[in-house]
This record gives C-alpha cells, sequence and structure tokens, in this order.
C-alpha cells in the first residue's frame, strides 16, 4: 500500500495485463542486476507465462554458464476460497516443482510471510512465493526489528510424539484446528509447517520421523501428482526404515473448483477429516 507514492513510477511498474510481457521484464531486470519483484493478480494466471517462469528465469543462470543470475520474486495470491472459481483457484505448486532453478515457498502467518519475502528479494535466485487468499486478513504482532526467516527451513509448530502431519499454507491453520480436538482424546501430534516446497527440508522432516515413526500429509494441492505425492516418494526414499506404517495422504479432489461455496469447501480437506485420518493411523498394529 502507498509503494507508487513512495518510490515512483521508475521502481513501480503497473504493466497492462499480460503475464507473459511482465515477467520475461522482470527476468530481463534481473539478468541487469536489479531485484524485481512481480505480483500476480491471481498465480493461476501466471500459467501463462510458464515459458518465462520455467525456461528463462528458473534455466538461464545454467544455461548461461552462469554468467547471469536472476534474483527475482515471483508472488500473489492462489488457493481455494472466496467462491472465485475454477480459474481463479489454482494450486501452482506442482506444476512448477519439475522446474529446475526454482526455488518454491509458501507463506501462512503474517511473521513468516513478511521475514520469508524478505529472504526472497535478497536470494541470488528466483523464488515463487505462494500467499493464500484467504491468509490475508491474518493479523499478527511482528517484532519492530527487521529479521529475515529462512527459505529453506521448516518450522515445527507443536512438536509430539505420536505422529508427523506434514503441511503447509492454509492448511497449517486447519491442521491446528484438528489437533486442538486430538489433544482432548489423548493424541499427541507433531505438526510441521513445510514452508519451502522447493527444497524440501529433509533435516527436520527426518528428525521427526525418527521420533514419530508415522506421517500424514495434509495439503491443498491436488491429489494426482500433486505436492504430497512428491514428498511422500520422497520420505519412502529416504526414511522408509523408519516408518511403522505407510504414509497418508489428504489433498483436494481431483476437479475444478465449484463456484459454489458448499460445493468449493468439499473440494478441500477440512479438520474433521485430519482428525479421523489421525485417528484412524494411531489405530493400525505395528
Amino acid at each position: 500500500k502507498g509503494l507508487y507514492e513512495k518510490y515512483g513510477e521508475l521502481r513501480v511498474l503497473d504493466t497492462p495485463i499480460a503475464e507473459n510481457s511482465f515477467t520475461g521484464m522482470a527476468v530481463g531486470a534481473a539478468m541487469t542486476g536489479l531485484r524485481p519483484i512481480i505480483e500476480g493478480m491471481n498465480m493461476g494466471f501466471l500459467l501463462l507465462a510458464f515459458n518465462q517462469i520455467a525456461n528463462n528465469a528458473g534455466m538461464l543462470r545454467y544455461t548461461s554458464g552462469g554468467n547471469y543470475k536472476i534474483p527475482m520474486v515471483i508472488r500473489g495470491p492462489g488457493g481455494v476460497g472466496r467462491q472465485l472459481g475454477a480459474e481463479h483457484s489454482q494450486r501452482l505448486e506442482a506444476y512448477f516443482q519439475a522446474v529446475p532453478g526454482l526455488k518454491i515457498v509458501a507463506c501462512s502467518t503474517p511473521y513468516n510471510a513478511k521475514g520469508l519475502l524478505k529472504s526472497a528479494i535478497r536470494d541470488d535466485n528466483p523464488v515463487l512465493f505462494f500467499e493464500h487468499v484467504l491468509l490475508y486478513n491474518l493479523k499478527e504482532n511482528l517484532p519492530e526489528h527487521d529479521y529475515l526467516v529462512p527459505l529453506d527451513k521448516a518450522e515445527i509448530v507443536r512438536s509430539g510424539k505420536d505422529v508427523t502431519i506434514l503441511t503447509y499454507s492454509r492448511m497449517r491453520h486447519h491442521v491446528v484446528q484438528a489437533v486442538k480436538k486430538l489433544e482432548q482424546n489423548g493424541f499427541d501430534p507433531e505438526v510441521i509447517d513445510l514452508i519451502s516446497l522447493k527444497p524440501l527440508d529433509f533435516e527436520t522432516i527426518g528428525a521427526s520421523i525418527r521420533k514419530t515413526h508415522r506421517v500424514i500429509v495434509v495439503e491443498e494441492c491436488m491429489r494426482t501428482a500433486g505436492v504430497g505425492a512428491e514428498i511422500i516418494a520422497s520420505i519412502n526414499d529416504r526414511f522408509f526404515d523408519e516408518l511403522d506404517a505407510p504414509v497418508l495422504r489428504l489433498s483436494s479432489q481431483d476437479i475444478p473448483t465449484p463456484y459454489n461455496g458448499k460445493l468449493e469447501s468439499l473440494t478441500i480437506v477440512q479438520p474433521h477429516q485430519i482428525e479421523e485420518a489421525v485417528e484412524k493411523m494411531m489405530a493400525l498394529q505395528v
């Protein structure tokens, strides 16, 4: 708010709605040493700039033999909520996970949103910065001093010994809501907000799995080829011998998001489903 008045037209550009164009401009600006920040009015429309993000921003450092760095941030709202319809409810994190050279983070609180954005601006690589449309109204008292949040570290939201719940973005809040009821029933889950979707923080993930030996992944991404699928594959690659039960995954349904509010909510994971998943996991006999 008020950025144009504060910094002027040389630093704040209001461009035509042409995602491929202004993303390409930002890549060029980054190549000259600037640190551009792109705001996509809705992350779903960044599919129109997929070539610029993937083939240009993601790979130029490699294809130029290291002669160019691409320090740029691509941020904007996404996720399911506010009856925005299918096109405006995209979850693009899985689309971009396979692109070499990109870093991907998802903020979930005012504190980590500020610290992560500052870190992303300072990073010499392109960073996709996912913000959830339903988290903009969250309020939190922030430190007056300047601070950074690492781009590659997960956050242990709650320590526990029964089961590891891996989540990110808005689903962090659904998990926390579910855990309040689970605590009343004697369960002790560990909750980890991944924050960094690429690279994943396997040090934190692995330490938790070695303690609980059970894992549930909760995501708003689609089930088929989503972020959760990659997380589970990586866990099986790295920590299979530590698991006492198969990893459970709670994901959105593989359908376009309905406009109707009640139907919209039925397509994503709700707190009661998380409660049921934990109860199911803990009922399994080792």
